[in-house]
């Protein structure tokens, strides 16, 4: 852990609204609990990033669910697309599937995942990270050299870490030619008094799309448990209408 960081999130209570966006209209609010009422459930409620989000999918959103890997997928993509506007880092996201295939097969089974894109001249990578029936992100600091743990039931996995930079150590000396100095590396994981904390046993997936929507705009973490229902809401409109809040 490094010896003094930034304060990552401010106390409960101190923020404002506006730190979360805009509020949900009635008309937004109706908009919502259409896609999350009854219906068929392989309707196809919205489709972007070779992904087809079904009303199934979209159900995933409602209190008390735990979100699947279509709905991460896409809140992840649509952080990909706002952070290629101005004034934003640029930002490279791997899919669910990547940790779990770097897991099992190790780098020779992920190494084409990057065909198309050089990690290394993105500012930030986001590396969702699914462990039993537990969502967590590792994000990826190419400026600071940093890989971190963000856990909202507050576990550290240092195992977590270390295979994430045995992966970037593969893929710079695949796509670069250039050996990673480990000791030019931080690799820590979030300590739960630093981070706000999932409360129930399901919020995990918003908490870590969260953790990855504040962190990609470069805003303080001041979100908590009690935003949750209200985050769920505005990820089904955002997914709906294709674009973030």
């Amino acid at each position: 852990m490094p010896e003094a960081k930034e304060k990552p999130f401010e106390e409960k209570g101190k923020s404002s609204s506006q730190d979360h966006g805009l509020d949900v209209t009635p008309d937004m609010e109706k908009e919502i609990m259409n896609a999350l009422g009854p219906g068929p459930q392989e309707d196809i409620l919205s489709s972007a990033f070779k992904l087809n989000i079904t009303r199934r999918d979209i159900q995933t959103l409602q209190e008390s669910q735990w979100l699947n890997d279509d709905i991460i997928n896409f809140y992840l993509n649509l952080l990909l697309e706002r952070s290629k506007s101005p004034g934003y880092a640029t930002l490279h996201t791997f899919n669910t599937f990547f940790y779990a295939k770097l897991r099992c097969g190790g780098y020779r089974s992920v190494k084409r995942w990057t065909q198309s894109v050089n990690i290394f001249e993105k500012d930030i990578v986001l590396v969702p990270v699914h462990l039993e029936v537990h969502w967590s992100l590792v994000v990826i600091d190419l400026r600071k050299k940093t890989i971190v743990y963000w856990d909202s039931m507050g576990l550290k996995r240092p195992s977590v870490l270390r295979m994430i930079f045995h992966y970037l150590q593969e893929e710079s000396k695949a796509r670069r030619n250039i050996d990673l100095n480990p000791s030019e590396w931080k690799q820590y994981s979030m300590a739960a008094e630093e981070i706000p904390l999932q409360l129930n046993r399901n919020d995990c997936g918003v908490f870590a799309c969260k953790y990855a929507d504040y962190i990609s705009r470069g805003q303080p973490i001041t979100f908590s448990q009690q935003h949750m229902p209200l985050f769920r809401k505005k990820m089904v409109w955002e997914i709906l209408h294709k674009r973030l809040l």
